[in-house]
């Protein structure tokens, strides 16, 4: 179980102000704020251990030995076999730019990469650019428009010997709709396909486990699961080796390393050590003297628990808001095949006017398309703005819940 009222203490954003009242932060989808573990591994970093790679000395050594156990740690939160099976960066987006040029090298015209209408557009402009550059098809994966679910026939319809790569997302971050990877990757590797997985919208809301998955590669981003501004790519190690990296040539020929082009972002990593350990922190007690995976899978059941309460808590209240609809997976009954990221449009009101409303009102929401384009193209809502979106995390409460509904009352 978690203590919400003790998570919230260790999250200084948490205590701001707005008009005399606290904020509400429900724009996590685009970026969570950080616990102030976090926060003491960064400046920690920069004030104690501040190097770069390789040195015969103090804090370059240091340096190196908290790489070595970050790449370990994001191994345990994703349930990767090895450290050499994570790679950091910037973020997700340059993470996949760079593998699908990888990966580009062995298409050839007339292959086929098969997206879908319910990802991030960095899950779908990389592979687009890809097929133009090397010749290769570009098939699409629908959706059903009611409750906004990938269509699994669309998507089986669609593989061939001829597909070479299946790019598709672990749960959307417009919607929140969670997709079947289990049953993608299963499909794809029958046809022999390579599997991109963008976890990033799931990533914050429910353990990972990429060697039950069986996935070839699935990104994340640190600063969607309270830390800093650093993406992770998990590959499969034989997949690693077998790419050819585009890097500098006095870098290493060995995962990670060739896939880690210049000096990283150590006092980002430092931080997303710090954010994994926090994570694996919530579940108190329950796991003293366990390994760091156990302790994880323990910390991020609980949070899946609560969050799902909360988005329970959220639907209902939404559902009885005249002339608001719900984009997506709408039924409470169903939470266990979303996250809590709710989007939503009212009629009369557009997306940015709503979410102007909110923020007067010390409310933090996003509008418009989140980079889910296909998405809101296929919906048609890209003339009227787009969605209002809503997302949850475990530090926020049912108080603030109420609060968002009450403001949209006003309305």
């Amino acid at each position: 179980m978690i203590d919400v009222d003790g998570v919230r203490a260790q999250f200084p954003a948490l205590t701001q102000l707005q008009s005399g009242r606290p904020v509400v932060f429900f724009d996590n989808p685009g970026g969570t704020q950080c616990p102030r573990a976090v926060i003491d591994a960064v400046s920690g970093y920069l004030a104690s251990d501040n190097a770069n790679h390789g040195g015969a000395f103090a804090t370059s050594m240091r340096s190196d030995a908290m790489l070595a156990d970050a790449h370990a740690a994001m191994a345990d939160f994703l349930g990767a076999a090895s450290p050499r099976e994570v790679v950091f960066g910037a973020n997700m987006t340059t993470l996949t730019f760079g593998v699908s040029r990888a990966l580009g090298r062995g298409l050839s015209p007339g292959d086929e990469v098969l997206v879908t209408r319910l990802d991030h557009d960095a899950n779908i402009a990389p592979w687009l650019m890809l097929a133009e550059d090397r010749g290769a098809v570009v098939r699409w994966v629908d959706i059903h428009p009611d409750d906004c679910t990938l269509d699994m026939d669309s998507l089986a319809a669609q593989l061939s010997s001829r597909t070479k790569i299946v790019a598709f997302g672990y749960a959307s971050n417009a919607v929140g709709t969670v997709n079947d990877v289990r049953r993608i990757v299963e499909l794809a590797r029958a046809v022999g396909a390579v599997t991109f997985v963008d976890a990033v919208q799931y990533a914050p809301h429910a353990p990972i486990d990429v060697q039950a998955l069986e996935c070839d590669l699935l990104a994340c981003s640190a600063y969607k699961l309270f830390g800093p501004h650093v993406g992770a790519l998990y590959g499969r190690l034989d997949v690693l080796e077998r790419l050819t990296a585009y890097k500098v040539r006095a870098a290493g020929n060995q995962p990670p390393d060739k896939f880690e082009t210049g000096t990283q972002n150590h006092e980002g990593i430092a931080g997303t050590r710090g954010a994994i350990e926090y994570l694996a922190g919530l579940a108190g007690d329950q796991g003293a003297g366990s390994s760091r995976r156990a302790r994880i899978l323990a910390g991020m059941h609980a949070l899946q628990d609560y969050e799902r309460g909360l988005c329970r808590r959220l639907l209902e209240g939404l559902a009885a808001v005249p002339g608001l609809r719900v984009w997506g997976i709408a039924d409470p009954a169903r939470v266990d095949q979303r996250v809590p990221t709710v989007s939503f449009t009212i009629d009369g009101h557009s997306p940015r006017k709503i979410a102007e409303h909110l923020a007067r009102a010390g409310i933090f929401v996003y509008s418009g398309h989140f980079y889910a384009l296909a998405l809101t193209a296929r919906l048609g809502l890209e003339p009227s703005g787009g969605l209002l979106r809503v997302g949850l995390a475990h530090y926020n409460t049912p108080e603030e819940i109420d609060r968002l509904l009450k403001e949209i009352g006003r309305l």
